[in-house]
């Protein structure tokens, strides 16, 4: 098994050492022998990879210990997601999918709410989907139709969400739809809802197959009338869309980055394995120095990527504002794995577009890290309103520092998770 690298050392406790071992031979030993199957039925959701998860309890990892969670921060639910997804996209997807809500519900939830929920969050016994994306607004959620109605006694829920994490398999979903007029400002329009999958008006449109990350789920589910209790707000009326983002950026996107950087460390060993093992005239492909260079391109670009992901998430279980390095992260982290994906799949030439040769899995998959919690045009668009900005910036709480200390863990050694 690959030990964490040097570059991380500033970053990595024992205990996160620990924990990355333990997923790497999780991953291994339960995980790769699925793989093969999953991509074998494009269309078809594994229920059983979150079980697998459900058993080690990694779906608490940022869940308090009074709760029954890992209370282990984000440096290891990067280490989780990374160490996943360099065996397998479809499970660090179905992991971080899940945690996104979670971090909803830590952060927004009532007592009463944390009482119901969060033990069964922990054990896996609940499993949390956010559904904020529409098919035809996309992540433009000023433009969102899904709409909650007051009748007097309840919320009543109508509209579809696309693009869900977990859609098929979550038992509970935290739907955001608009409680205002349109034309209200979408800072104050916006409610979250926590939905439950077995309500009646909840359906799942039949799901079918996409590009990458086969045997998880992200499809479309609709809400025809669905009455919710005011019990089931999730934080206050008009809130809907401070739910939104501050889950999109203290977990959305340090989660994606993390998934682009384990399907960037495998593109590199995949590639560098076969340049090595090719025959070319007289040696190996991989003696031939152009060869080397498009390799050096590979490794600066993966040393890079894990340097990034691992220092924004140091940053935030440190209670430090880190929100620019969260959303360079996950921007500069797909692309970045996307240039050495597109290298990998050159340097295997016909066989990288073979289903025998992972690379053309690896390939596929990256493309699914770029849509998620924001394109890369966002994050950059992002970045440069906050650069430009900077009396405005400078006025607002960055969402790293208003939740810091909520969920956020001591940086101590004893073990986690393992």
């Amino acid at each position: 098994m690959p030990t964490p690298p040097h570059s991380l050392d500033r970053f990595l406790t024992p205990a996160h050492r620990a924990l990355w071992e333990a997923v790497d031979d999780f991953a291994t030993q339960e995980i790769q022998p699925r793989v093969e199957r999953m991509e074998g039925a494009p269309h078809r959701v594994d229920r059983k990879i979150a079980r697998l998860l459900a058993g080690r309890r990694w779906f608490g990892v940022t869940v308090p210990e009074a709760f029954g969670g890992m209370e282990a921060g984000h440096v290891a639910k990067t280490i989780l997601i990374h160490r996943l997804a360099r065996v397998s996209g479809a499970t660090a997807a179905t992991l971080q999918a899940s945690l996104i809500p979670v971090a909803a519900l830590l952060h927004y939830g009532t007592a009463e709410q944390h009482a119901a929920l969060l033990k069964r969050v922990a054990d896996g016994s609940v499993l949390m989907s956010i559904a904020v994306t529409e098919p035809d607004q996309g992540g433009h959620i000023g433009g969102m139709t899904t709409a909650a109605e007051w009748d007097g006694r309840s919320w009543v829920l109508t509209g579809v969400k696309a693009h869900v994490g977990n859609s098929h398999i979550a038992d509970l979903h935290v739907v955001v739809a608009r409680t205002a007029p349109t034309g209200t400002r979408t800072s104050r329009a916006l409610t979250a809802f926590l939905v439950r999958g077995d309500q009646r008006g909840v359906d799942r449109v039949p799901y079918s197959g996409k590009l990458g990350l086969h045997g998880f789920s992200y499809g479309q589910i609709t809400f025809d009338r669905v009455r919710i209790s005011p019990n089931d707000v999730l934080g206050d009326v008009g809130q809907g869309f401070e739910v939104a983002q501050s889950s999109s950026i203290l977990y959305g996107r340090p989660n994606l980055t993390a998934v682009s950087l384990g399907l960037h460390e495998t593109a590199v060993a995949l590639t560098a394995r076969y340049v090595s093992e090719r025959p070319r005239y007289k040696g190996k492909l991989a003696d031939l120095s152009v060869i080397q260079d498009r390799l050096g391109g590979m490794s600066t670009r993966l040393l890079a990527a894990r340097i990034v992901a691992y220092h924004a998430v140091d940053m935030l279980d440190r209670g430090l504002p880190c929100d620019d390095e969260l959303l360079a992260a996950k921007a500069l982290g797909h692309d970045l794995a996307c240039e050495t994906g597109d290298d990998a799949m050159r340097l295997h030439a016909a066989n990288g577009l073979d289903e025998d040769f992972a690379i053309e899995r690896i390939w596929r998959d990256m493309q699914t890290t770029y849509a998620p919690a924001g394109t890369g045009e966002v994050q950059r668009r992002r970045l440069a309103e906050n650069l430009l900005q900077q009396e405005e910036a400078s006025t607002r709480t960055p969402w790293s520092v208003l939740h810091a200390g909520r969920s956020q863990p001591p940086i101590v050694d004893q073990p986690v998770g393992v």
